[in-house]
């Protein structure tokens, strides 16, 4: 989506702390574990307390809650790989502070006074204003100087990422290059040798079966297994056996009434016509003339108005879906496009809006929101919400408990269940790498359950958060070993495997022999299947393998061959019969190609730094404490 926020923005957002998921994803389990102590990572030197944690994971819910609207679940910040992603993206602000130290990077004081000066968050009626600054300082729970200091190095962090966002450059020539490749299409037939034909040929004697399975051995272990009872308590079990009364539900309302409803948001289409505010004043006047052209050809035919942004607009982001910028509320967009929007009705279409962008025509798509939902129209929602603070008070209450009893009397899981009021469940057999059932399937509880102090003595695990709010503990009933069948029991699956394997091998086999006799000119009985045109962005179905066949394939003579084997254990053969040539892209086209060739570019660059920070430095991460 076509960056609208300005830089004082930008500054805004570093100084609010919203945490976003990292520019790249290194993976949280590729570092080291640490050693002791209550914070979740250590980096360069640096801990990551569990309360900054806890926080960017706060801060990220808020972002994600504006961006996504009505969309947005909670359960998404449950998921390991976005917790374990939030993480990164904190080792990755304290390994950019330290590289930035060591070049030598900084920030001077006149530059941090102007930039704080010139932020619309402290101003009011145009000027900086103190008290503002300091209300909202209070509010922060931060004074000016702890507040400059990070702003600092936040600076100085931007100083490392801004020469490869800003200084990334792919010439025109390979971005038409680009264009062209994607919108070549050729006209194919294929067919499919597979290895389902040649299986009844295929008989295994017992010397192949027997040589396969000492060969295999290892494959055809059964590992261990195990079969246990076990407890649940679970914040969300909790609130569906809340009760919630009339007064309770009202007065919550009462008290969380700006809550409920939906802001007044629009979803608008544009067309971008980039001129930054740095251009000189001649760019920009005939970026307004271009704009001002578009805009006419727009009203002429404003059902073209997505074709137009496709072959016009020169945002990136928003251009290939026809200039759909998607929903957004006020203070989302510049203000200057967002009055626009906020005026027009659906259907309408905007005078150019200048912008420090550049030139914007706007339509107007839809407009939805802006208004307070009754009590009735939310009951249900409300009293949702009273029995998760209940069941939540209740959770903090029971945890603790459970959490002693499962290990102060760990030869039963009774006295627990008693107590707090739950079931006792049994599992069928699980392994050590099961999927299902639920609960049972996270690797901590895993491990303990196959731990030598449950499998022999029988003992609980102790209480394992195998998600947010929901605590398990478990206790072995039965207990089988891992073992390896005998030949005699594997026969018949080896047969299978043998012959699937023989028969694999005869179907590429003949596809080969057949692709040889077509490309030297030979006649085949092939029964070729109906002609689709296929390029590389209209795949019709093919997998990423067979489209780069069909692109290898020598066309100097039509019809021309190619093939390859197959996902399925056969051989693919396909003929080109007609090779249709892409058109030129345009001027405009290209640049705004190559601008988004750029983008990808300067990530592949900054990821590639980034890997050799990460190699510089010493990162460890306690994974017990991230998932408390």
């Amino acid at each position: 989506m076509f960056d609208f926020v300005n830089k004082k923005r930008r500054i805004v957002q570093i100084i609010l702390g919203l945490a976003t998921l990292p520019f790249v994803f290194w993976g949280v389990e590729s570092y080291r574990n640490a050693d002791g102590g209550d914070h979740v990572a250590l980096a360069a030197g640096e801990k990551i307390s569990r309360q900054e944690f806890e926080q960017a994971l706060r801060n990220q819910q808020e972002n994600m809650r504006a961006t996504m609207g009505e969309n947005f679940s909670p359960a998404l910040l449950e998921k390991p790989e976005v917790r374990a992603a939030i993480l990164e993206g904190l080792i990755q602000q304290r390994l950019l502070r330290q590289e930035a130290f060591r070049v030598g990077l900084g920030v001077a004081d006149a530059q941090l006074v102007e930039m704080i000066q010139n932020i619309d968050l402290f101003q009011e009626d145009g000027n900086f204003s103190k008290q503002r600054y300091e209300e909202w300082l209070r509010s922060q729970g931060m004074n000016a100087r702890a507040f400059e200091a990070r702003l600092r190095q936040d600076l100085m962090r931007q100083q490392l990422v801004d020469p490869f966002s800003k200084n990334a450059f792919i010439s025109h020539s390979v971005a038409e290059r680009i264009l062209r490749l994607g919108d070549e299409k050729r006209e194919v037939s294929v067919v499919q040798i597979q290895p389902e034909r040649f299986l009844a040929n295929v008989k295994p004697g017992d010397d192949a079966i027997k040589a396969y399975y000492e060969a295999h051995k290892a494959e055809f272990q059964v590992p261990e297994q195990a079969r246990v009872e076990y407890v649940v308590l679970s914040m969300d079990a909790l609130a569906e056996k809340a009760q919630v009364t009339a007064d309770e539900a009202l007065a919550y309302y009462e008290e969380h009434k700006h809550e409920f409803g939906q802001p007044e948001e629009r979803r608008a289409s544009h067309i971008l016509i980039s001129a930054p505010a740095s251009a000189s004043a001649s760019d920009r006047a005939a970026a307004r003339a271009k704009a001002e052209e578009l805009l006419a050809e727009v009203r002429k035919s404003p059902q073209r108005f997505a074709e137009l942004a496709k072959q016009h607009s020169q945002d990136p982001g928003s251009a290939p879906t026809g200039g759909d910028l998607g929903f957004f509320a006020r203070n989302m967009m510049t203000k200057s496009f967002e009055d626009v929007v906020f005026r027009m009705k659906p259907g309408e279409i905007s005078d150019i809006v200048e912008t420090e962008h550049g030139f914007h025509i706007i339509l107007l798509a839809e407009a939805r929101g802006g208004k307070q939902a009754s009590f009735e129209e939310v009951k249900k929602q409300v009293e949702q919400e009273v029995r998760k603070q209940k069941a939540a008070k209740t959770f903090g209450e029971m945890a603790d408990s459970f959490s002693n009893m499962v290990y102060e009397q760990s030869d039963s899981l009774k006295p627990v269940a008693e107590s707090l009021g739950l079931t006792i469940q049994q599992s069928d057999w699980i392994r050590m790498n099961s999927d299902e059932p639920p609960y049972l399937n996270n690797e901590r509880l895993l491990q303990a359950i196959f731990s030598e102090d449950a499998i022999k003595d029988k003992r609980n695990t102790e209480a394992i958060e195998v998600s947010p709010n929901t605590l398990v503990s478990a206790r072995v009933l039965d207990y089988r070993p891992a073992t390896t069948p005998s030949v005699d029991e594997l026969r018949d699956k080896i047969a299978v495997l043998i012959a699937r394997e023989e028969a694999s091998k005869a179907a590429v086999n003949e596809g080969k022999e057949q692709l040889a006799q077509l490309q030297q000119g030979k006649t085949a009985a092939i029964k070729w299947t109906s002609s689709q045109l296929v390029s590389r962005r209209e795949r019709q179905g093919f997998d990423n393998e067979t489209v780069q066949a069909i692109f290898r394939a020598e066309t100097n003579h039509l019809p021309a061959y190619s093939g390859m084997p197959n996902a399925q254990g056969g051989f693919t053969l396909i003929r080109v019969d007609r090779v249709i040539e892409s058109r030129t892209p345009s001027a405009d086209e290209r640049k705004a190609f190559a601008g988004q060739l750029s983008q990808l570019f300067a990530q592949e660059e900054f990821s590639s730094y980034l890997d050799g920070i990460k190699k510089r430095y010493d990162v460890s991460v306690r994974s017990e404490n991230l998932e408390k």
